[in-house]
Formats: C-alpha cells, sequence, structure tokens
C-alpha cells in the first residue's frame, strides 16, 4: 500500500488516482495521516480490494506521508563511500542528529536557498508506525509503517560552524523534504536492498542501494531504542550514500532555478525548485 498526504487527508495510491482512506472505510480510519500510520495493518486490510472511487492525484496538494512527527533524527555517515568522500572516519556508533520539525516539507515545491553553500543529500526515510523502544534486530522491521524518500538538505556552513553541532545547518524551511508518500513494507522485493538517488537539472548526482548501508536498518533500530523512545509517524533518515556537492572538488552547492529530483525505488520522486 502506498500512502498518500493529499492536503492534510489520508489517501491510498492506486491505478489511476488517489482513493481517500475515510471516505472509502467510513470514517472508521482518517482523515489524519498519524493514526493511519499508527495502524497501517489495520488500513492497508480494510483497504485491500477497493479500487475505487479514485480521483486524480493533483502533485501539487501532496504533503510530507507523515505530517506531524514528535521526532526527526538523522543519520551521518552511514554509507563508506559518503564517509570517504568527507574525509571523516565511520563512527563506532550511529552518528544520530535532530532534524527540527519546522523543516519538514513536502515532495513537490520551492526550496529557499539561505545562502550558497547549501547541499543535497538523498536518504531512505523510514516512517515508524509503533512504539519503539528496545527492540532486536530480529523484530526491529515489525515496528516500521513504511519507507519514503527524503532530502538532507545541509547549509555547510552553519552545519560547521559549532563543532560539526549538525542540528542548525539541517533545520532551515523545507531542508527535511519526504515523500511523494508512504510505501508500506510489503511494497518492495527486499527493503534491505532499495535503489536511492538523486539528479539536478537532469544530471544525476547520486546512486547508491541501501544494502551498501554501514549500519543496516535492524541493527540501527536496535541501537536507537535502546536509548531513546520512537512514536508512530517519528521519521528516521538513514544516511546519506556518495556525490553530495561538498565531497567535490571544487565543492559544488545548489544555485536558484535548479530542480532537484530525488527518487527511491519503490517509492516515487520527489521535485523541488531553488529558489
Amino acid at each position: 500500500m502506498r500512502l498518500a498526504n493529499i492536503d492534510g487527508r489520508a489517501n491510498v495510491v492506486v491505478e489511476g488516482g488517489v482513493i481517500d482512506v475515510a471516505t472509502a472505510t467510513g470514517g472508521a480510519f482518517g482523515p489524519d495521516l498519524t493514526s493511519c500510520i499508527a495502524q497501517i495493518d489495520a488500513v492497508a486490510s480494510a483497504m485491500a480490494g477497493i479500487d475505487g472511487p479514485a480521483v486524480a492525484l493533483d502533485d501539487s496538494l501532496l504533503g510530507p506521508p507523515s505530517p506531524h512527527p514528535s521526532q526527526i533524527i538523522a543519520i551521518g555517515m552511514n554509507y563508506a563511500s559518503h564517509a570517504e568522500e568527507m574525509g571523516l572516519e565511520v563512527p563506532a556508533m550511529p552518528a544520530a542528529f535532530a532534524k527540527f520539525r519546522s523543516a519538514l516539507t513536502g515532495p513537490v515545491g520551492d526550496i529557499t536557498l539561505p545562502s550558497d553553500s547549501v547541499d543535497y543529500e538523498v536518504e531512505l526515510v523510514l516512517v515508524i508506525g509503533r512504539r519503539t523502544e528496545a527492540v532486536t534486530p530480529q523484530n526491529a522491521w515489525e515496528h516500521v509503517a513504511g519507507i519514503t524518500a527524503g532530502q538532507d538538505f545541509s547549509e555547510r556552513t552553519v552545519q560547521m560552524a559549532a563543532g560539526r553541532q549538525f542540528a542548525l545547518g539541517k533545520s532551515y524551511p523545507g531542508f527535511a523534504a519526504t515523500g511523494p508518500w508512504m510505501s508500506t513494507i510489503d511494497e518492495f522485493a527486499d527493503p534491505a536492498d532499495i535503489g536511492l538517488g538523486c539528479s539536478i537539472d537532469g544530471v544525476q548526482v547520486q546512486d547508491a542501494r541501501s544494502s551498501d548501508m554501514i549500519i543496516k536498518i535492524p541493527e540501527l533500530l536496535t541501537i536507537l531504542s535502546g536509548i531513546i523512545t520512537l512514536e508512530p509517524g517519528d521519521l528516521l533518515y538513514t544516511g546519506c550514500p556518495a556525490g553530495v556537492g561538498m565531497g567535490k572538488n571544487p565543492p559544488t552547492y545548489l544555485k536558484a532555478g535548479q530542480e532537484l529530483v530525488t527518487w527511491v525505488e519503490g517509492v516515487g520522486e520527489m521535485r523541488h525548485t531553488m529558489v
């Protein structure tokens, strides 16, 4: 199932358009996204076999598939190729940092560049479906409602200005883009091996597979949930592969007028214009 945020209401993406969950289930589920995420299996069962009435998908109405996360957590240096291009050692523990909720945005629209040192970072993002604390690698996937695409936009000057305390440089408005919707785990042939990438004005700049992660998703959730508690709707950015602008010589950052297309296999693509 693919769960989308259409103008603030939960919708399921089907062939030919989208179906409003609350309307299709007679109000049993929805219209809010967070409650659907917390009951994702029940929603999927209720929507199974319902193929209409579908309405045409209006991309301009798409919002973040989890619009009210209590936490947005991101992981740095989780691909060896990215650590190498940045000249940094791979940490023994997950290099976790927060992105503040005010940075959250959807899969289409403008991103305002606050400076000339804003970078792009494609990431596979987990949407948490159940309270997650002290899980194990064996049951970690049971706590994931689905997967979406994410952009971890980064203002590099601010990011590096305070001893690599990343949160502020990662949290300008629009710097936590997610979408175009959330795909449940059964949509993937192998959720441990998913393609992801992005392009700028049609030129591919990042292309990788999630199987290249250093700390795989089950282990990552096990480590994090041993320290913090994740709640339904929380977002976990799982790391960025090689190809970022800061890793080039000389560094090449985003410019006004450029279109950034971000994609995750089995999910879809986001389109953002820099202004």
